[in-house]
């Protein structure tokens, strides 16, 4: 019983500092979101620069998903978290002082390294909770996507109190506190250890598997979409309504921050109904948001008995901040979901997996911000951005119904017991 109690202790230790640790580590990824406003001016960027500068980091932060996720396979969460968190500090610090465009893209490169640490605290801490509780878990932790809503409360301040170059060094002292408290009180357990010599390359042969690859699709919007929308939103509200940086970014977060605090909630659920209700439901919603979201501001003229009438037709700031926060709970919940997917079908290949499908996510994230500044560029639209991932949404419905929906079922008394 003693022993019992001490590992439900020590699994919780592990879940919150790691949380705690990953929420810096998205704050820090998500940090051009903000200070690419000032950068932008002083280099004078067009839009698909901008976009360029914003995904960067969420480049570097891919690609290292899947060998991180190998890695604590093999070595253990705890030692590959604390690595990580240590070779970002110098790359953040040095970023106060670059000055031309390709020093903060390289520069960029290196602080994106923060982003990896999803794919290694998620098979981290889900192997400390029994199966039924690991949707909770790793629910729990991708509740530190909510850094990007703390990157938009705390960036802004600093850049109107001391300017952008101070936020990189502020992030950089926060890191390397973060890093002392997760080594205090993060554990190690090499019963969690599983022993392989898998290559990068065998493990991306999972790709052969039409499951992994449509779970790549689904987390493509669900967290690829939540990371360029964390990005753009700030820019977004600022060219769109003319917002101060400061209200911008505040109404930005009320994206981010559901987005990422709710994943756990979304965890619970998935637990609960299954992965694939909770997924569906996800995707319906995320359809009907970004249809509205997609019209561009509209004013159009009829003939009437009285002469010409003008109408305009739109969405103001408060509809739009609304449907966003709608958007950001879902896709919290879709997060979560696709997890849980992942969890229940490769229980002896997390790491590998997980790593996979968040490549797949943040290749989404580093994509679109391109995609939105050269859509931008090209039709003068600046919803042109949601009418791109109202597009990626109706792939995954249209996936989803002709290899889950039509063999399951996601409504009535028995929808609980439609299990991803």
């Amino acid at each position: 019983m003693a022993s019992e109690l001490n590992q439900s202790r020590r699994a919780w230790s592990v879940l919150i500092v790691s949380t705690l640790a990953f929420t810096v580590c998205f704050m820090v990824w998500m940090m051009f979101g903000v200070i690419g406003i000032p950068i932008r001016k002083m280099l004078s960027l067009n839009a698909t620069e901008f976009g360029l500068l914003m995904a960067t980091p969420v480049l570097t932060g891919s690609l290292v998903r899947v060998p991180l996720g190998i890695w604590t396979d093999k070595y253990g969460g705890r030692i590959v978290m604390a690595l990580l968190m240590a070779a970002t500090i110098p790359a953040i610090w040095l970023m106060s002082y670059a000055t031309e465009y390709w020093h903060f893209l390289t520069i960029g490169l290196f602080v994106g390294l923060a982003g990896g640490s999803f794919s290694v605290g998620t098979p981290y801490v889900a192997r400390w909770f029994p199966k039924e509780r690991q949707g909770m878990a790793m629910g729990v932790y991708g509740a530190g996507n909510s850094g990007a809503a703390v990157n938009k409360f705390l960036a802004p301040v600093l850049v109107v109190a001391f300017g952008w170059a101070m936020v990189p060094q502020v992030y950089a002292a926060i890191m390397l506190g973060a890093l002392v408290l997760f080594w205090l009180f993060s554990s190690s357990d090499p019963a969690h250890l599983v022993p392989s010599n898998v290559t990068f390359m065998d493990q991306l042969k999972a790709l052969k598997d039409p499951k992994v690859v449509k779970y790549c699709q689904y987390y493509s919007i669900v967290f690829g979409g939540y990371v360029a929308l964390s990005l753009w939103m700030v820019q977004y509200y600022v060219g769109e309504f003319g917002l101060d940086i400061r209200v911008a970014a505040l109404l930005a977060a009320c994206f981010s921050l559901p987005g990422g605090v709710l994943r756990a909630f979304g965890g619970i659920l998935s637990d609960k109904y299954g992965a694939h209700s909770v997924t569906w439901w996800v995707l319906w919603v995320s359809w009907i948001c970004l249809f509205l979201l997609s019209y561009p501001q509209t004013d159009f003229t009829i003939a009437t008995i009285n002469g010409p009438t003008t109408f305009h037709l739109g969405l103001n700031v408060y509809a739009f901040t609304a449907l966003m926060f709608v958007l950001g709970i879902a896709w919290a919940f879709g997060k979560a979901s696709v997890f849980k997917y992942i969890s229940d079908d490769y229980p002896k290949n997390l790491g590998a997996i997980s790593g996979i499908v968040g490549l797949a996510g943040g290749l989404g994230g580093f994509v679109l911000p391109i995609m939105f500044g050269a859509l931008m560029d090209l039709t003068g639209i600046r919803s042109s951005a949601f009418m791109l991932l109202y597009g990626v949404v109706w792939v995954s419905l249209i996936w989803m119904y002709w290899t889950e929906v039509r063999r399951a079922e996601v409504m009535g008394p028995n929808a609980a017991d439609a299990k991803g």
